[in-house]
């Protein structure tokens, strides 16, 4: 019987590690999957037990007010939060450790009709592109 992920996004799930953000914009993987840039790469050890954590982010330059860019990111972070058991089950298996970003791109406000796929498809890329998975998406 599988375990299920809690469908929470809990402080320990949060990049917060400023040296480990640092490191996964210096040599990260990254793609689009708009109007998300995603960037993730695999972390050898994780101060948490939690098997991934991501953090959000929006232009302060593309939206000048922070309702706007908080609006979005919690949007992000919703989506995030209720497709993250497809990465986890992948992650899962090899013991694998993760820290991933979305950054949002877009120039306009979106719905969350139009983010929430685009989360789901990338976080499908990423699991399908996770080392000891045969399968790779271009």
């Amino acid at each position: 019987m599988t375990e299920l992920v809690s469908l929470t996004f809990r402080k320990d799930e949060k990049l917060c590690s400023q040296k480990l953000m640092g490191d996964l914009f210096l040599s990260g993987n990254s793609f689009l999957s708009y109007p998300l840039r995603i960037v993730w790469k695999v972390i050898e050890v994780l101060p948490t037990e939690s098997p991934a954590q991501a953090g959000f982010s929006v232009s302060k330059k593309l939206f000048k007010h922070s309702v706007d860019r908080n609006r979005l990111k919690r949007m992000i972070r919703e989506s995030y939060r209720l497709n993250k058991s497809t990465l986890y089950e992948s992650l899962k298996p090899t013991n694998t450790k993760l820290a991933l970003m979305f950054i949002y791109i877009g120039k306009e406000h979106l719905p969350y009709s139009k983010i929430q796929p685009a989360v789901s498809k990338a976080i499908g890329k990423i699991a399908a592109q996770l080392p000891g998975d045969t399968i790779q998406v271009s």
